[in-house]
């Protein structure tokens, strides 16, 4: 049995979006879908104007005849209220959502939730992607195979992976616009700088934990027959169907085979980096760029000179100005480009030039005479005089940030120190770390982990910044490590591990 043919899709149910009384449309449409929301089906002109007192009735009926014709609305003859022969026979008419308009309403709602939607650094979905992961792995062995339970696990995993990757996009979309200060001011920027550190660099470690945990758990369930979920969670979407035809069984398991990839390429790099690894490198780029954006801020209070936001003065000036007179006095003000002959230029003497009809070509000899500063003609110079502004010595701050910045590179150089002298040893032999010994350890380990092609196999990888070598070996039984920080406890799957220095 084949569908009967359905009707081409049309669009006219989002022109009033680009009409000259858009705000009007979308507040009549709002009314109805208000209404709908309380399941009332139809209204009446009369009550339109009940709920939108800021519109006219005229207003009202101009727009539902409009919203008619373009298909938001379906209309039908109201005569419930009609008291006598002539109201039965006078036109009226009872208007409610069409099926178009009311599928226009909920993509206008879903595209207004995603713009406004919170961008985050979610470590709660990584910890529930694992879960899920986890959790799918004994629903694989069913047999038969529980269909229902592989697309209920499949479908919250594809709904959390969806939403920590959308969130993140949004969070680092957002996190680009605070680093170069747009619609952000001083002070709220340098309020919010130390609470958006710890945040990246908490998100960083458990991505890095997570990443790891995650990549073991999608190699384990490819090994364990993956495909037979992507089939069952097929047949299960098409149960309902009248009569599903085997090309629609085809295209709901690609589908789902595509999510997948989609989610592997997530966390286990193949010829590119995962994105995982990416956004791990865009949060820590932020870091440096969050910092010298606060320099920058530093630099412009102390010298009390920001040429970005002079330039923004200069602009917001021009774009005020009255008129091309307005703005050519203003440029030359602005950039001194002055004519020889416009020594001095004040009120007196552009209304003079005003009264005689001068032009830039106007002859020395038929324009006003120019003036000249009587200190100019006296001394040759034009300067005020007076003590010169007295420069700001930041000797004592400059030599605070070269001792910040050596002690942080002694720190670093320590921690490679360490790493470098364990030799090859297990992780669970390894520790404890301090503080700056584990982050050095917790990135090179999730550098490795994030370019490791499968579970199982070795991995002989180069850090980040090229100077250090990084070996992988996975431990034949599978244990796991535990090591000891200065915040806690940090626990694995155990490896041979040995990072050395590249020469």
């Amino acid at each position: 049995m084949s569908a009967p043919d359905s009707p081409p899709l049309t669009y006219s149910v989002f022109a009033h979006l680009n009409v000259e009384k858009t705000g009007l449309y979308r507040a009549v449409l709002g009314v109805f879908v208000a209404e709908r929301a309380r399941f009332v089906i139809s209204l009446r002109p009369s009550e339109i104007y009940a709920l939108l007192p800021s519109a006219t009735p005229t207003e009202i009926d101009q727009v539902l005849p409009q919203l008619r014709a373009w298909g938001n609305l379906d209309d039908s003859p109201d005569s419930a209220e009609a008291a006598t022969i002539e109201e039965f026979y006078q036109r009226r008419r009872l208007y409610q959502l069409s099926a178009a308009g009311e599928a226009a309403e909920q993509a206008l709602t879903v595209f207004g939730d995603y713009l406004l939607r919170p961008g985050e650094l979610q470590t709660t979905a990584l910890h529930d992607i694992a879960e899920l992961l986890d959790a799918l792995l004994p629903r694989l062995a069913d047999s038969p195979p529980d269909d229902a339970k592989l697309l209920q696990l499949l479908s919250s995993l594809v709904a959390r992976f969806e939403q920590l990757t959308s969130r993140a996009q949004t969070f680092m979309r957002g996190l680009q616009s605070t680093v170069e200060l747009h619609g952000i001011s001083v002070e709220a920027f340098l309020a919010y700088k130390e609470r958006l550190i710890d945040y990246l660099e908490k998100f960083i470690g458990e991505l890095v934990v997570a990443t790891s945990r995650i990549a073991e758990a999608i190699l384990r369930l490819e090994g364990c027959g993956l495909d037979l979920a992507f089939v069952a969670c097929a047949r299960r979407e098409l149960a309902d169907a009248l009569a599903p035809a085997p090309e629609a069984f085809a295209e709901a398991e690609t589908r789902w085979r595509d999510r997948w990839a989609g989610l592997r390429r997530w966390f286990i790099a193949g010829e590119t980096p995962s994105q995982a690894e990416l956004l791990r490198a865009r949060a820590r780029s932020a870091i440096p760029a969050l910092l010298t954006a606060v320099s920058q801020i530093n630099d412009r209070r102390a010298s009390r000179a920001d040429r970005a936001a002079d330039f923004l003065s200069l602009a917001r000036w021009f774009a005020e100005a009255p008129d091309d007179g307005a703005c050519h006095r203003l440029w030359r003000t602005a950039f001194a480009l002055t004519p020889a002959r416009h020594l001095r230029i004040n009120s007196e003497t552009l209304a003079e030039r005003s009264a005689r009809a001068e032009t830039p070509r106007t002859s020395w000899l038929q324009g006003a005479p120019v003036w000249l500063s009587p200190r100019l003609r006296q001394s040759g110079r034009n300067a005020p005089r007076g003590v010169a502004s007295i420069t700001i010595d930041r000797t004592a701050e400059k030599a605070h940030l070269l001792a910040l910045a050596r002690e942080q590179a002694e720190q670093i150089e320590r921690a490679r120190r360490v790493l470098t002298a364990a030799g090859r040893r297990r992780l669970a032999d390894l520790g404890p770390f301090g503080d700056a010994s584990f982050r050095l350890f917790l990135d090179l380990l999730g550098h490795a982990l994030s370019q490791r092609p499968d579970r199982t196999g070795p991995i002989d990888i180069e850090s980040a910044d090229g100077t250090l070598r990084i070996r992988l070996e996975p431990v034949p039984a599978g244990e796991t490590a535990t090591l000891a920080t200065a915040d806690g406890e940090f626990t694995g799957t155990d490896h041979w591990i040995t990072i050395e220095p590249v020469h």
